[in-house]
């Protein structure tokens, strides 16, 4: 594998755009004395919207197995823990393609 210049300057410059929205985030904040109420829901969303990212996508795009596994990951998650919620959808997946095939 040879080395490409042009590559490794692209990841530096993501690598320094990420730091500097994080730290910048982080040294905003720590100087609030409070936090603005409409900051604060935005803050709170901001989980919600990146689980929708993730798993819209797999939903949408992905086959029979992966929305079955997701419907079932759902109904889990609401009842008990992250773990059987991931345990169940892996178990869905694994089961799905071993019999039916992928």
């Amino acid at each position: 594998m040879e080395f490409d210049l042009h590559m490794a300057l692209v990841i530096l410059a993501a690598a320094a755009a990420t730091f500097a929205t994080r730290i910048g985030g982080y040294i905003l904040i720590t100087r609030m004395k409070s936090i603005p109420p409409r900051m604060e829901a935005a803050l709170n969303a901001v989980p919600a919207a990146v689980l929708t990212t993730l798993v819209a996508p797999a939903f949408f795009i992905g086959g029979w197995e992966s929305k079955l596994a997701l419907i079932v990951a759902l109904f889990i998650g609401l009842r008990f823990s992250h773990t059987w919620m991931l345990v169940a959808a892996w178990i869905v997946v694994m089961t799905w393609r071993h019999s039916i095939g992928a």
